[in-house]
């Protein structure tokens, strides 16, 4: 049994890698002795170990690999002692390791000529743009050739090696020498005969364009679609949620949108939209944008490619951010390099004034939060069906990169925060932690682990979980609509190419197809529990909002989360784990002013509660209406009025630099060329100069 510090996976690769250990040494120990039983068994299980490994143990494999252990060492070491047992088995007829071994090494070379042409397969496959809701025809995409063969060199040398590894223990059982070359003749015509089929890829039929017939494709389809803002995004695989948030809103912009990606597998990540999406990974293809219609670039996120962008003279870039926060921390002094920086409110425009990051004034734009129209208002939420329970939503940030104790509440005050919400048996919680809890500091994933084992302990306690089934039934068939609209279905084949083929023009309405069917699913989620059982949400599914909207209160840190929940006016509490006083705490940060703050022993929440629940003693109402306004902005016009009027006056300012630069450049030639004219006449007039370094000296 595993000792009690030891996780369920380290048991099982511990476990694997004894019994690899183990087989290897019978192996041998049977192949020396000779004892014919020991090594087939050993053979056998360590050819079916190697088989379990590469299917479940991923993990292990890639150690494996770092000590220079993988797959294809393993496999020769294992048919290296399979020589040496056929060789000291005695009723093994002599000398059949000449031709075995000879076979056995031919069959290695089909394999290492197999696994060459499958990598020069995916080369030819890597196109130098990778592109969504764009009819890509005029490229001759194909279909991608077997995964096993193309992608997995590892699964199929092992599998190719059955037939080899089965034959020779055949040979060793019976004695008999035709089994062993019967099947490492298997094995070698496997492997040479996927290397023939691998090789018509790289024929005329099914190869691909060249990277200059691509950029030439794509210059044509910019010419022809001729967008005029973009939305510009480069991010590890957890941030595509940044992007995300945005897409309704740059869809609702006039004129044509673009999405610019820079990480290829950042195009399935992006959720369903019917804009059009080019993923350029390289920075000379890059350059490309310059000469197409596209004048504004928004960035809802930093990232070290974004320099790359910014160097392209024709476009403008607005900075978006994916929320607004108070910390100053999040007024990156990277947000000087961008035009304009966009924020919601007054608010906003005062904090980056505080941060000191360089960030002009006058380039600061307030523009609202569109995207934040799904939130209810707190009218809405009272208009809703009376519950029995008051609904809280404890929504804490992450640690953030700079050590700061107050940038999440979770490991100094959410325990204490979520034993006090328990402790009350009219509260139905919802706890919903940033998907990078405990990234950075692995104390407040340990906490966060804590806070789930206290919620599920609750549950069992009150006796939740007895659901309606009619309700789980409905969820599940609202779950498979909503995956079947949101979900491309590809072959397991299918590789970056044969993707981009299938994704070509989208079918018109998808986007609010999704729509539709996500907010069916996310009402029979919620109705699919009781009102008394708390819920731990992770995931995409439900979204922020969506928990917004069932909640009577939130309580979250010092985040963009507070910001956007302000838009329902609904009472809300925020952390104070930074080690400042209340009064210095609310100076600090605007979007604490209109909330209650909690200190991390949390003994505020019975109060909090009975003013959610007793309108009359709600004090802060008020002061939430004037806070929503200072940070989100006024409500007339809207904020989607408000972007697009922004986003169309920077597409006009660099409609106008772009006119002066080109006048510009074209008075220059001319200048040039008569410079150059006078200096000709100079070297040919009497005692001018009539060489260069003469001129310099004179």
């Amino acid at each position: 049994m595993p000792s009690a510090g030891l996780s369920p996976r380290r048991a099982v690769q511990l476990a694997a890698l004894l019994a690899l250990a183990v087989f290897y040494t019978a192996q041998l120990a049977g192949a020396l002795l000779p004892n014919v039983p020991v090594f087939l068994t050993a053979s056998l299980a360590g050819l079916a170990l190697d088989l379990y490994l590469t299917h479940r143990q991923p993990g292990l494999l890639a150690l494996l690999g770092k000590v220079r252990f993988d797959v294809t060492t393993r496999q020769l070491l294992r048919d290296m002692l399979i020589v040496i047992g056929l060789v000291r088995i005695p009723d093994v007829p002599p000398d059949i390791e000449r031709p075995l071994t000879l076979l056995l090494l031919l069959a290695y070379a089909a394999h290492f000529l197999c696994q060459a042409v499958a990598q020069l397969v995916r080369r030819t496959r890597t196109l130098p743009v990778v592109t969504r809701n764009i009819d890509a025809s005029a490229l001759r995409l194909t279909d991608a050739p077997s995964r096993l063969l193309a992608r997995q060199p590892s699964r199929r040398l092992l599998r190719f090696s059955i037939p080899g590894t089965v034959g020779l223990m055949l040979s060793a059982g019976l004695s008999q020498q035709e089994w062993g070359l019967v099947g490492i003749s298997c094995t070698f015509l496997l492997s040479l005969g996927s290397a023939v089929y691998l090789g018509t890829w790289l024929l005329p039929k099914k190869r691909s364009r060249s990277e200059h017939e691509v950029m030439v494709w794509l210059d044509k389809w910019l010419a022809a679609y001729k967008p005029t803002v973009g939305m510009y995004f480069s991010g590890g695989t957890t941030s595509a949620y940044q992007a995300n948030m945005w897409l309704s809103t740059l869809a609702e912009l006039d004129g044509r949108p673009l999405i610019v990606l820079r990480e290829r597998f950042m195009v399935q990540k992006i959720d369903a939209t019917d804009i059009p999406i080019v993923c350029i990974p390289k920075v000379a293809h890059l350059m490309h944008l310059e000469h197409s219609t596209l004048k504004v670039l928004l960035h809802p996120a930093n990232s070290g490619k974004t320099s790359q962008v910014l160097r392209i003279p024709t476009l403008k870039h607005a900075f978006i951010n994916h929320g607004e926060s108070d910390k100053l921390s999040s007024c990156n002094p990277y947000a000087k390099a961008y035009d304009q920086v966009w924020v919601a409110g007054e608010a906003a425009r005062e904090r980056y004034a505080l941060a000191e990051v360089g960030v002009d004034d006058k380039d600061v734009v307030e523009v609202g939060r569109p995207q934040l129209t799904p939130i209810q208002h707190a009218d809405e939420r009272a208009a809703a069906p009376a519950s029995d329970y008051t609904t809280v939503l404890y929504a804490p940030t992450w640690e953030g990169w700079d050590g700061n104790p107050g940038n999440t509440s979770v490991p100094l005050a959410g325990e204490h925060i979520v034993a006090a919400l328990l402790a009350d048996p009219k509260v139905r919680l919802l706890y919903k932690p940033h998907p990078m809890t405990g990234s950075v500091d692995p104390r407040a994933g340990a906490a966060d682990q804590r806070i789930r084992a206290m919620i599920t302990q609750a549950n069992v306690e009150r006796g939740a979980g007895r659901r309606d089934p009619r309700a789980t039934a409905e969820l599940e068939r609202r779950t498979a609509v909503l995956d079947e609209a949101t979900t491309t279905a590809f072959r397991a084949s299918a590789d970056e190419m044969e993707r981009m083929k299938s994704q070509g023009t989208p079918q018109k309405g998808n986007a609010e197809r999704v729509r539709e069917a996500t907010e069916a699913w996310e009402a029979a989620y919620w109705a699919s529990f009781p009102d008394s059982e708390h819920q731990i949400v992770t995931g995409p599914r439900p979204a922020i909002f969506s928990c917004f909207n069932q909640a009577d209160l939130l309580i979250s840190d010092v985040s963009s989360v507070v910001s956007d929940y302000l838009s329902s006016e609904k009472p809300y509490a925020v952390a104070n784990t930074s080690g400042m006083t209340e009064e210095e705490f609310r100076h600090a940060f605007p979007t604490v002013r209109a909330g209650t703050v909690l200190t991390p022993d949390a003994q505020q929440i019975p109060a909090l509660l009975e003013s959610v629940r007793d309108a009359g003693k709600d004090t802060l109402a008020g002061a939430r209406k004037e806070l929503k306004t200072r940070l989100l902005g006024p409500s007339e016009p809207p904020s989607l009025a408000r972007f697009n009027a922004a986003a169309l006056e920077l597409a006009d300012e660099t409609e106008a630099r772009n006119v002066r630069v080109a006048r510009r450049t074209a008075e220059i030639p001319g200048q040039r060329e008569a410079e150059e004219a006078a200096e000709e006449a100079e070297m040919e007039a009497p005692g001018g100069a009539s060489d260069p370094e003469d001129a310099v000296t004179q």
